[in-house]
C-alpha cells in the first residue's frame, strides 16, 4: 500500500521506523558522532571493499552521505544507487548530490521490496538503518539483499554496537530507543546465514559505539 504526503510524495507502507525530519538529520548525525561522521563513512566504504567500477546499492541511504562516499570510491566507471523509505530523505539526498555534481541515483524504496532485478550489484551497503527494523523485517530485507547481489557480491552494514554501559551509550540508547542499541549488531549473523549469505563476520569499527556485520553471496 502507498500513502501520500500533503505535498504529493508517495510513502510506501512498511513496519520499519521511518524518519520524517530529514532537514535536521545531518545536524543530528554530526552531533551524535561528535564530528566523526566523515571518518565513519570513509571507513565504511573502505571496509566494504568497494572497488573502482563496482555497482553499489545503499539501502536506507538517508540523506545520501554514505552513498556519495561510495560514488567517490567507484569512480566514473561505477554506478551507485540509494534507496530510502522516507521521501523526505530522498529529496535531501538529491539536493546534496546536485550540489556535489555527482552521478548518483536516488529513489524511494524498501529493504523488504528492493526495486532492482536479481544479480544487479557488486556491493550492498547499510549504515545506521537496521536498528529501525523489527527482526522479521530484517530477515526479509537480508533475503532481498542477497537476491540483488551478484554471485560473489558483498553486503556490509554498520550500526550501533555498544559493548559497555558508558555515559555516551546511555545517551544514544535514549535518543535512538531501539533494540539494536541493546543487543548489538553481531546478533544479525544468524539472520544473514538464514538468508543465504556465506563468510559472515561481525566486529567493531574504529569508532567504539559502532560495529559492522558482513557476508557474501555464493559464487
Amino acid at each position: 500500500m502507498i500513502h501520500t504526503t500533503p505535498t504529493g510524495n508517495s510513502i510506501p507502507e512498511t513496519t520499519g521506523r521511518m524518519i520524517h525530519w530529514a532537514g535536521r538529520y545531518d545536524l543530528f548525525t554530526r552531533l551524535l558522532l561528535l564530528g566523526q561522521e566523515p571518518a565513519l563513512r570513509e571507513a565504511t566504504v573502505a571496509m566494504a571493499g568497494i572497488n573502482p567500477g563496482d555497482n553499489v546499492l545503499d539501502v536506507g541511504c538517508g540523506t545520501g552521505s554514505l552513498t556519495l562516499a561510495a560514488k567517490r570510491r567507484v569512480g566514473a566507471t561505477g554506478q551507485v544507487h540509494g534507496i530510502d523509505a522516507a521521501p523526505e530523505m530522498i529529496e535531501v539526498a538529491k539536493r546534496k548530490t546536485a550540489q556535489a555534481r555527482a552521478d548518483v541515483t536516488f529513489q524511494v524504496g524498501l529493504i523488504e521490496r528492493i526495486p532492482f532485478p536479481d544479480n544487479a550489484f557488486d556491493v550492498v551497503l547499510s549504515s545506521l538503518m537496521l536498528h529501525h527494523l523489527p527482526d522479521d523485517l530484517k530477515q526479509k530485507g537480508f533475503a532481498e539483499i542477497c537476491r540483488v547481489l551478484r554471485p560473489g557480491g558483498r553486503f556490509f552494514a554498520v550500526d550501533f554496537d555498544p559493548s559497555s554501559r558508558s555515559t555516551m551509550e546511555r545517551v544514544v540508547t535514549h535518543l535512538v530507543g531501539h533494540g539494536m542499541v541493546e543487543h548489538g549488531i553481531g546478533e544479525l549473523q544468524p539472520m544473514l546465514k538464514n538468508a543465504g549469505f556465506m563468510n559472515t563476520e561481525a566486529g567493531k569499527t574504529s569508532i567504539s559505539l559502532f560495529g559492522f556485520v558482513r557476508g557474501s553471496k555464493a559464487e
